[in-house]
C-alpha cells in the first residue's frame, strides 16, 4: 500500500491523507445516518423540539421523489450509453495509449471530465469503466498505476465538471417550466441556458478547470514504488488475460462491481449485436418481435428526431432535466435497435442505483430537517450577509459545498439554498446566471468529500468508499485556490 515517506510534498500530502481517510471513513450509507443525526442536533439548537424535528425529517422523506426519478433516469441512461459496445470499445483502445501511470491517471480524469460535462450519468460511468479497464490494462501492460488515484481521476467529472455541464440540474432547472423559484416568486422568468451553461463565464472555467485537474492529478501521481496495484482490490481472477484487451472488443467481466448483460458474452456480444436469446436458439414470433431492429429503431428515431426539432425551434435554451432524460432514452433506444437488448442493458443499470435509491430519501429527510428548522436559511444568510458584489461568487460556492454534504443533490440542495443565495445576489447586482453558476461549482467540488454519488463507481471499480476518497479529499482542497481565484477574476 502507498505510504507517505517519499516523492514531492503534494505527494506525500495525498499518501497522508489517504491513510487517515482509509481508517477513519465510514460506509457512505452510515454517512448518511451521521449525518441525519448531526442535523437533527443542529436543529434543536435552534429551538426546534425533538418531535417536530422527527416530523420535519418524515416530511422531507418524500419531498424529492420526482427529482430523485429524474436522477435515477439520468444515471441508468448515460449507464447504458456508457456499456454500447462501440463506447466500450472505444474506452479499451483509450485505456492502450499511456505509456506511465501518471500519463494513465491523466487521460481517464479528463475523459472523465469531459464526457460528463455533457452528460453526468454517462461521465461516471465511463468514468468508472475506464479506471477498471486502465487499471486492469495497466496490470497486464506491467505499468506502475497507483488505483485509488486511478478511481479518483474517474470520479473528477462529478468533482468539478459535470455542474456546468449539459446535464446541470440546477440550471436546467431554472430553464423548467413551472419551477419551484417562479412559484415562490424569487426569479419572474426562466433563466436560459444562455446565461448559465453557455454562458463565456461558465465556459471559460470548465476549459481552464478541466487543464488545472489534470495537472493536479499528474503531481499527486506517487512515485512508481509507492503504488498500489489493482490486485490490491480486485482479484486477479477477475481481471482477464491478454485476450481480453483491446482486440478482443470488449471490457472484461466485471463480478465483483456493477454487473452488465456484457459481461457474460464479452467479447462476442461487443461485436455482434444478437446475443443470448439467438445462441440459445429461441426463434418464437415473440423473441422476433423482442428483437425487432426496425421496431427499436424507429421508435429511438422518432424520440431523436422530436427531441432534435425541439432543439432546432428553441435552441439549446431547451435544455431542462426532462429533455436530457428524454434525448439520452431514446438515443439509447436507438443505438441498441432491438428493444430487448436496451431493456437487458437499462435493468442491468439499475442494480447501480441502488445506493442512490436507499440513500436518496435519507438525504431528502434531512433536506426536509434543515429547511423546516431554518437551519439552511440561517448558514444561507450568514454566509450571503458577509459578501460583497466582487467576493459574493466565492461565497455563493463555498455555502453550496457546505450544504452539499448534507444534502448531495444539485437541483434538491438548490430548491432548498437557492432563495436565499439568489435574493441575495439580486440586492448585489449579482446576475442570477452566474449566481447559479457560482453555486453550481460549490455543489460538484464537495462530490469529492460526499460519496454518495461515487456508488455506482464503487460498485464499477470493486473499491470501498474509504479506500479512494482520500485522494479525492486531496483533490478537493488542491482545487480550492484555483476555483476560490477562477469565480473571483473571470469576468461574467
Amino acid at each position: 500500500m502507498s505510504h507517505d515517506s517519499g516523492g514531492t510534498a503534494i505527494q506525500r500530502l495525498g499518501a497522508r491523507i489517504s491513510r487517515h481517510v482509509e481508517r477513519w471513513m465510514p460506509s457512505p450509507f452510515l454517512f448518511a445516518i451521521l449525518l441525519s443525526y448531526l442535523v437533527f442536533a443542529g436543529g434543536l439548537a435552534l429551538g426546534n423540539g425533538p418531535v417536530e424535528m422527527v416530523r420535519f425529517w418524515n416530511e422531507g422523506f418524500w419531498a424529492l421523489l420526482t427529482f430523485a426519478m429524474q436522477m435515477v433516469l439520468i444515471l441508468v441512461t448515460g449507464y447504458a450509453l456508457a456499456y454500447h459496445p462501440w463506447v466500450r470499445r472505444g474506452v479499451a483502445r483509450l485505456t492502450a495509449v499511456p505509456n506511465d501511470g501518471k500519463q494513465a491517471v491523466v487521460l481517464v480524469g479528463v475523459i472523465a471530465m469531459v464526457v460528463a460535462w455533457i452528460h453526468w450519468g454517462l461521465g461516471l460511468v465511463v468514468g468508472a469503466v475506464m479506471a477498471r479497464e486502465m487499471g486492469r490494462q495497466a496490470h497486464r501492460r506491467g505499468l506502475d498505476v497507483h488505483y485509488p488515484l486511478l478511481c479518483v481521476a474517474g470520479y473528477m467529472g462529478m468533482g468539478l465538471t459535470w455542474h456546468w455541464g449539459l446535464a446541470a440540474s440546477a440550471p436546467l432547472l431554472m430553464n423548467t417550466p413551472d419551477n419551484v423559484f417562479l412559484q415562490e416568486g424569487v426569479v419572474d422568468g426562466l433563466v436560459p441556458v444562455s446565461q448559465t451553461i453557455l454562458h463565456p463565464y461558465t465556459l471559460t472555467l470548465t476549459v481552464l478547470g478541466i487543464a488545472y485537474g489534470a495537472v493536479m492529478l499528474y503531481l499527486l501521481a506517487p512515485p512508481a514504488d509507492e503504488v498500489s496495484d489493482i490486485t490490491e482490490y480486485v482479484p486477479e481472477s477477475q481481471l482477464g488475460g491478454p485476450d481480453t484487451a483491446v482486440d478482443g472488443g470488449g471490457i472484461e467481466s466485471d463480478n465483483g462491481g456493477a454487473a452488465t448483460a456484457a459481461d457474460d458474452d464479452d467479447p462476442v456480444y461487443a461485436d455482434d449485436p444478437d446475443t443470448a436469446a439467438e445462441s440459445a436458439g429461441a426463434d418464437t414470433p415473440g423473441e422476433r418481435i423482442d428483437r425487432s431492429a426496425l421496431l427499436g429503431g424507429l421508435i429511438g428515431l422518432g424520440g431523436v428526431l422530436y427531441i432534435g426539432s425541439v432543439f432546432l425551434t428553441e435552441g439549446l435554451d431547451a435544455l431542462s432535466l426532462d429533455t436530457m432524460n428524454f434525448a439520452f432514452l431514446f438515443l439509447g433506444i436507438l443505438l441498441y435497435t432491438a428493444p430487448k437488448r436496451y431493456q437487458e442493458e437499462f435493468y442491468d443499470a439499475i442494480s447501480s442505483t441502488g445506493g442512490i435509491i436507499l440513500q436518496f430519501p435519507f438525504y431528502a429527510g434531512i433536506m426536509g430537517m434543515m429547511n423546516s428548522s431554518g437551519l439552511s436559511t440561517v448558514l444561507a444568510e450568514t454566509l450571503v450577509s458577509v459578501s460583497t458584489p466582487e467576493t459574493f461568487p466565492a461565497v455563493a460556492w463555498v455555502t453550496a459545498g457546505i450544504v452539499n454534504v448534507f444534502v448531495p443533490s444539485g437541483g434538491g440542495e438548490w430548491t432548498v439554498i437557492g432563495p436565499t443565495v439568489l435574493s441575495a445576489a439580486q440586492e448585489l447586482g449579482i446576475p442570477i446566471g452566474q449566481a447559479t453558476v457560482a453555486y453550481a461549482v460549490g455543489d460538484a467540488h464537495t462530490n469529492l468529500l460526499q460519496p454518495f454519488w461515487a456508488l455506482p463507481l464503487l460498485g464499477i471499480t470493486g473499491m470501498r468508499a474509504r479506500d479512494m476518497f482520500g485522494y479525492a479529499v486531496t483533490m478537493l482542497l488542491l482545487l480550492v485556490p484555483f476555483l476560490a481565484l477562477g469565480l473571483t477574476l473571470v469576468p461574467y
